[in-house]
């Protein structure tokens, strides 16, 4: 009887196995492919040289696929890799041009497509990757992709990751995007989208970074950013944005990177980020005017605090000596005066962190 089940199992396994062998890739999956490949040239690493035969779940360089429906998950093609190919050919970055087919949105099940740091592919995203249902990961970084991100990329509920930076994208942000709730990572930086940050960006509640510096942003900064419970990284400098900083911003709980240098913001810092756990606070090169709030105490722990070019006036605040750490600070190119405070964090900064301000003295400076 067992010796029976044993071998129904096994024929089981075999029939299996001749399944996966002889079925392991859709001849739709494996035409959407070619029809992608046709549009792209590498000619160095001879990536594609591997894309042949009908089993493209097999030892096709960058493919996947999921191991249950026999359907094309990943398409993985990085231009600065580690992988052994790149190695044998001396050179860990390669260059590909060409651009991204349509026909790439004839996978219904793809869930990740990565084309990034090839430096020179080109053309627009396509509008029809918003009809990919499963993908979860778009990332195109490092090329010369051009004109506006697909306005309907908030129909795409499982995307998790969308990285376009150092590209040559333009339009604005589009206004779906603040339906992408399952979104962790955005990075935008380095290309010439423009107009406003979107109102409601703060129903992205499961958004850890987002990466928007180096476009023409305008207008101010969302409140809604405040919203966003698990941003641990906001970059928005090199831009044009306006107005005030919202005051929310220092009470996020777990914010430790605010870079807003670069752009034209007006109004005074909020007490809160003094106090918040901030640890990279980036203010530099914008119109903020008022006092430095001078509540410092316990909590406050910077290890870059950069205040510098902007309208400042009033004295360095006394309680900076509360903080529990200060690595570097710069207040140069402000309107401060008055005695800079003795003892930490002061005794380790060079005079260039208080230069061209109008009235200040003391250790680095010369003596009041």
């Amino acid at each position: 009887m067992a010796t029976t089940a044993f071998y129904s199992f096994s024929a089981i396994l075999l029939l299996s196995l001749l399944f996966s062998l002889t079925n392991a890739c859709f001849p739709s999956d494996r035409a959407a492919l070619l029809a992608f490949k046709s549009t792209l040239h590498e000619p160095n690493l001879h990536l594609f040289d591997s894309w042949s035969g009908s089993n493209c779940c097999h030892r096709w360089y960058g493919v996947s696929c999921d191991r249950e429906t026999s359907r094309v998950a990943d398409i993985n093609l990085r231009g600065e890799s580690e992988d052994p190919l790149f190695r044998n050919a001396n050179t860990s970055s390669g260059f590909m041009t060409g651009s991204i087919s349509p026909a790439v949105c004839l996978l219904p099940r793809l869930s990740a497509l990565t084309l990034a740091d090839w430096k020179a592919l080109s053309g627009p995203i396509p509008p029809c990757l918003t009809s990919l249902p499963f993908l979860r990961i778009l990332d195109l970084a490092g090329n010369r992709f051009s004109g506006q991100i697909p306005p309907d990329l908030g129909r795409l509920s499982r995307l998790a990751v969308v990285n376009l930076a150092d590209n040559q994208i333009s339009g604005q942000i589009p206004a779906s995007i603040a339906n992408l709730t399952s979104l962790t990572h955005l990075d935008l930086r380095g290309n010439q989208i423009s107009g406003q940050i979107p109102y409601n960006f703060g129903n992205l509640r499961m958004l850890s970074r987002a990466l928007l510096s180096r476009n023409k942003l305008t207008g101010s900064i969302p409140p809604s950013l405040s919203y966003i419970y698990r941003l641990s990284d906001l970059d928005l400098s090199l831009n044009s944005l306006s107005g005030p900083i919202p005051a929310g911003l220092g009470k996020m709980a777990v914010l430790a990177t605010l870079n807003l240098d670069g752009n034209k913001i007006s109004g005074t810092i909020p007490a809160t980020l003094i106090g918040s756990g901030i640890s990279i606070l980036n203010l530099s090169r914008n119109e903020i005017g008022g006092d430095i709030p001078d509540v410092f105490g316990a909590r406050s722990y910077f290890t870059v605090m950069d205040l510098s070019y902007n309208n400042l006036s009033g004295r360095i605040p006394k309680s900076i000596s509360a903080a529990t750490f200060v690595g570097h600070l710069d207040v140069s190119h402000n309107h401060l005066c008055g005695a800079i405070p003795a003892g930490a964090p002061f005794d380790h900064l060079e005079a260039s962190s208080f230069a061209y301000n109008d009235c200040l003295c003391g250790k680095p400076l010369n003596p009041c």
